[in-house]
């Protein structure tokens, strides 16, 4: 075999609920267990070809890598802890029972893997040890943002642009270039809807976008109106602006001044949180004017960027 080629060494198998995994100063991968033979391939380093462990650590039920416990068979087929119970306890491979036999080897392999985040083609630099790159992906920055239309509970997920075109293509949102906004909301029957949600509108200011909300629900016994707003981006951009909003008539008036939240938040939760603009139904029709029969509620805002 030539230096420059990666060494492949035997490694036994596991079938024994105790084993283990030396790494050897010979770059040698050694296991202390009895049982059928896979093959790693391994560097000069002693440390297994990232692409390969790596396909071995991927759970042949779910795709999804596979973190302690990791769980196989007698005959040394593996699957991660979440699959197992979904098999019912026997090997989909084999069919073969599976017990409470884990892989210690391969557990102890995945230590010593550092591999790119999953992001890593949208925009992603970090490597992370095995055991650390999940934790990191669930709040990587360049994970897809999930469409924030309020009015149905969409699946789609996608960057910044992908979800402005889906906004506009599928659910045929409003969209407005500036940073002031006036807006009327209107409601024939307001008695009979306690939850209700109108049309998200999307704005363009400041070279970013950001999503506003009005929805009817109930504050413990009482009907209300919300209206908020929501970053398209993080969290920690979101505090860059500010907003407020404004709804008054007969001489009274409301004012919410705040930070949009960003939409990794869904708007259930901003709502929920009570983080904007809330008027209690009497306050509304009040502010509607005429016999007091009808939702006529006009909202009034502006977003800027703080200094």
């Amino acid at each position: 075999m030539s230096s420059n080629s990666g060494i492949t060494e035997d490694i036994p198998e596991s079938e024994m609920v105790e084993s283990t995994n030396l790494l050897s100063n010979s770059g040698e991968i050694r296991k202390l267990s009895l049982g059928r033979t896979w093959s790693i391939p391994v560097n000069k380093s002693g440390v297994g070809s990232s692409n390969s462990v790596h396909e071995l650590l991927e759970c042949p039920v779910c795709a999804n890598s596979m973190y302690p416990p990791i769980h196989q068979c007698p005959n040394g087929h593996t699957l991660c802890s979440s699959c197992k119970a979904r098999v019912h306890n026997h090997c989909p491979t084999c069919r073969h029972e599976l017990g409470n036999i884990r892989c210690l080897a391969l557990e102890k392999v995945a230590e010593s893997l550092e591999l790119p985040c999953r992001y890593q083609s949208v925009g992603c630099p970090e490597i992370f040890p095995y055991y650390g790159k999940l934790k990191h992906e669930q709040q990587c920055r360049f994970r897809p943002y999930s469409c924030p239309y309020a009015g149905a509970e969409c699946l789609v997920t996608g960057d910044v642009g992908a979800i402005l075109a889906h906004l506009k293509d599928d659910h045929k949102v409003d969209m407005h270039d500036g940073c002031t906004f006036n807006h009327r909301y209107v409601k024939s029957n307001p008695h009979e809807v306690e939850n209700a949600t109108w049309m998200l509108t999307v704005f363009n200011c400041f070279g970013q976008h950001f999503c506003l909300h009005f929805e009817a629900f109930l504050l413990g016994v009482a009907p209300v109106y919300m209206a908020f707003l929501r970053f398209m981006g993080e969290d920690e951009d979101a505090k860059g602006y500010g907003y407020s909003l404004e709804v008054g008539g007969n001489g009274r008036k409301l004012i919410w001044q705040g930070v949009p939240r960003s939409i990794r938040d869904g708007h259930r939760k901003v709502r929920d949180s009570h983080d904007g603009l809330i008027i209690h139904r009497k306050m509304a029709l009040f502010f509607s004017g005429g016999n007091r029969q009808e939702l006529k509620l006009r909202v009034t805002g502006r977003i800027w960027k703080e200094q």
